[in-house]
């Protein structure tokens, strides 16, 4: 008798446990679901050609295939998944062209993240080839930790992390190899 109660226990506590475990599996199912966001861009557009004017002068001409604007979110930015390829003119209206393969634009730091074959050629020869470059609009400064390749008529160095003035007047750079052609 005493094992007849003890076998009517264990199966009313089995009987409990599986329906909590079942229970408690479609409970987590619908948790997951009504933490699950939707991140979509809140604007979408192809075929961009977008020029930027100051006082009537040209400033930049941004091009590129895919522009993704997530203005919505917290942390807005603007994405180009596939790539952009500008053209910035300075107050003498000398071009400096900036290509990469995908960029991101943080609205809030004003910090543009160039990804992939970043190449930026100015007017005057220079070329900065690297995988990745991020570009300060505010204090007009672009920097990275990345191996580079550095050129200009003066000759060609590599290295590994720089930072340098949107006008290459101002260039600091670190581990770097090479050979400059100097004035002596």
């Amino acid at each position: 008798m005493f094992l007849l109660k003890k076998n009517k226990l264990f199966i009313a506590v089995m009987a409990v446990a599986v329906t909590l475990f079942f229970g408690c599996e479609s409970n987590f199912k619908k948790v997951q679901q009504n933490n699950f966001t939707e991140f979509t861009p809140s604007g979408d557009a192809d075929n961009v050609n977008l020029k930027y004017t100051d006082s009537g002068l040209i400033k930049a001409v941004l091009i590129s295939s895919k522009m993704l604007d997530y203005a919505t979110v917290d942390f807005a930015f603007t994405e180009f998944p596939k790539g952009i390829d500008l053209t910035v003119y300075d107050k003498k209206e000398k071009k400096t062209r900036i290509t990469s393969n995908y960029a991101v634009s943080y609205k809030s730091t004003n910090i543009i993240d160039l990804q992939g074959k970043v190449k930026i050629v100015s007017e005057d020869g220079q070329k900065l080839e690297t995988e990745q470059l991020y570009y300060d609009q505010k204090n007009e400064w672009f920097f990275t930790e990345k191996k580079f390749k550095l050129t200009d008529l003066k000759g060609a160095s590599n290295g590994q992390g720089i930072d340098f003035s949107k006008d290459f007047k101002v260039i600091n750079s670190q581990r770097i190899t090479g050979e400059v052609l100097s004035s002596e």
